[in-house]
């Protein structure tokens, strides 16, 4: 969430910002404030009740002083009612609006998003060439129909060579990742509704997620896991930036229609991801998403695709993230590019909702971090992304040549 000072100190700015991704008609940051002020008002008639109660406490009670003592007991009890219904509707509404954005990240939707950088070149094909759906099936390595079967639309299995290649993509980010000293970790599928709303997907996608009888829901990103890692803790200094990478299975409700072309692989339930997450101090931020950039670019360049980095617009972001670059890769059939990292630093927001702070040196103060993530890649694009690339004229795929030695194979042929 935003720092309450910061919005009273600079309310112009920060109006400014959030236009750039909110309409105008929800934003009241007026009404936030006037809701601090009742807040700390309430606080301050409290404790001078409170204060009196003491005094007395120290005394020998009489008749007269037992009676006032219950007026004051009851007043306090009245204001300490006020205050949380104050402090409730204060955090709800503080926490509802999105993060500040950067100053490079422009107004509206996805049709200002801004291509930075292309990679590589789009294949040409002299054959008549398919899909990734057709490919898979052909070749035997994901069996949708009985993955629909199941578990219902938006699943599939992978299959034999399919499952290696998979695999393989995942332990070719992971030992990248390794040798740039993050930590790898494997977390727990489930969370719990505060790590929901501190990695910012609480209250605004509650429906985007997947929830049990015990109230916890399936992770949709290991960002939500990492990210709650030190909730409630506060950091040495010296061993900032803390670096991590986690592996994990997605899940998605993805609400809402898809679009037609969007089959197979392109959008489904669950999916294999490996994550990059920072803690930052906050002069250190800008350096590190940077590198996050860096490496999901050279992630994918390394698997040899086509691909472009884009920077989205403020409303295509995610309200938590101050700015978010985009890795999109070609997919052929679909003529169009489809992400498969997205590259983030959310600043100080997901940090106070989750009070995760460390003792600044120069001030003596608990100052909070910066959060960055990355997906560091996803796989669900990817593969559909080598098929149709790399695909040849005998129906064949080459396996780009950095996994070979994950797959044991250089080419996936029909069985």
């Amino acid at each position: 969430m935003l720092d309450i000072n910061k919005i009273r100190e600079d309310k112009k700015t920060i109006e400014k910002s959030l236009l750039k991704r909110m309409d105008p008609k929800n934003l009241n940051l007026d009404a936030i404030i006037k809701l601090d002020d009742e807040r700390k008002q309430l606080l301050q008639e409290v404790e001078v009740l409170k204060a009196e109660r003491n005094k007395y406490s120290k005394t020998k009670p009489d008749e007269q002083i037992i009676k006032k003592m219950k007026v004051v007991g009851e007043k306090i009890k009245s204001l300490d009612e006020k205050i949380r219904k104050v402090e409730t509707e204060f955090n709800v509404k503080l926490g509802d609006l999105p993060n500040i954005t950067a100053d490079d990240v422009v107004a509206g939707g996805k049709e200002n998003n801004k291509v930075i950088k292309t990679f590589g070149k789009k294949p040409n094909f002299k054959f008549k060439t398919k899909d990734h759906v057709q490919l898979a099936t052909d070749l035997d390595m994901i069996d949708y129909e009985r993955g629909a079967k199941m578990s219902g639309a938006g699943f599939w299995v992978y299959k034999g060579q399919g499952a290696i290649l998979e695999w393989s993509l995942l332990n070719y980010f992971i030992d990248f990742h390794q040798k740039n000293n993050y930590t790898f970790m494997i977390p727990p599928f489930l969370l719990t509704e505060q790590s929901a709303y501190t990695s910012g997907h609480l209250p605004k996608f509650r429906d985007d997620l997947f929830w049990t009888q015990e109230k916890t829901c399936l992770n949709a990103t290991s960002e939500m896991m990492l990210g709650n890692y030190h909730r409630d803790e506060i950091l040495l200094e010296e061993n900032l930036p803390l670096k991590y990478c986690a592996y994990s299975a997605c899940f998605r409700r993805e609400a809402g229609s898809y679009r037609k072309e969007e089959r197979g692989m392109i959008r489904g339930h669950q999916f294999n991801k490996i994550e990059m997450f920072q803690f930052t101090k906050p002069e250190d931020s800008w350096k590190g998403f940077d590198e996050l950039t860096d490496y999901a670019q050279k992630l994918t360049d390394g698997l040899g695709l086509h691909f472009q980095s884009v920077l989205l617009a403020a409303r295509d972001a995610s309200a938590a993230m101050a700015k978010t670059i985009d890795v999109e890769v070609w997919i052929p059939s679909m003529d169009t590019y489809k992400e498969v990292s997205s590259i983030s630093n959310a600043l100080d927001y997901q940090a106070r909702r989750g009070n995760i702070r460390f003792k600044d040196s120069k001030t003596g103060k608990n100052e909070f971090v910066h959060t960055l993530n990355a997906s560091g890649l996803a796989t669900s694009r990817l593969l559909p992304a080598i098929l149709e690339q790399f695909q040849n004229e005998d129906g064949t795929v080459d396996v780009p040549k950095v996994l070979h030695k994950y797959t044991g194979f250089k080419k996936i042929q029909k069985p």
